[in-house]
């Protein structure tokens, strides 16, 4: 159960760049806020909090990146090693995983038709990403 007033979290962990995502206190409907281009682990961390130490965070979801048989994906232990270092930044903050298979894909998808750019897509398919992950996080929580 979360905190009253609080939000998830979406996070989209990539070897450049994070895509962050936050839900509404109704834990409805994902936004996304930013992303933040990687320049090492501490600076990293220090960003993500940053970016969200406006809202009561009740818990991280983080894309967990499986290949198409299930099985987790090279980027797992990456993601694994990124997620135990971040919990030294939000200790008391629950931290689950989300299948992200194909996010990248179907958010590109649907940033082609709206016809932006490389240039523009390039921008905001991780933020987008993020959204993607957390949306289908919050939604299957609201069908349980």
């Amino acid at each position: 159960m979360l905190a009253e007033n609080s939000v998830i979290v979406g996070l989209d962990i990539g070897d450049k760049t994070i895509g962050i995502a936050v839900s509404d206190r109704r834990i409805k409907i994902a936004s996304g806020i930013t992303t933040v281009a990687r320049n090492g682990s501490a600076k990293d961390f220090a960003k993500v909090k940053e970016s969200v130490n406006r809202y009561k965070v009740g818990a991280i979801i983080f894309g967990w990146p499986v290949q198409m048989n299930g099985q987790p994906g090279p980027q797992c232990e990456k993601i694994l090693e990124f997620v135990e270092e971040l919990k030294n930044f939000f200790p008391d903050v629950p931290f689950s995983y989300w299948d992200e298979r194909l996010s990248t894909c179907a958010v590109t998808q649907v940033l082609l038709k709206a016809d932006l750019s490389r240039k523009k897509r390039k921008k905001v398919v991780d933020k987008s990403a993020s959204i993607y992950i957390l949306q289908g996080a919050l939604d299957f929580l609201n069908r349980t």
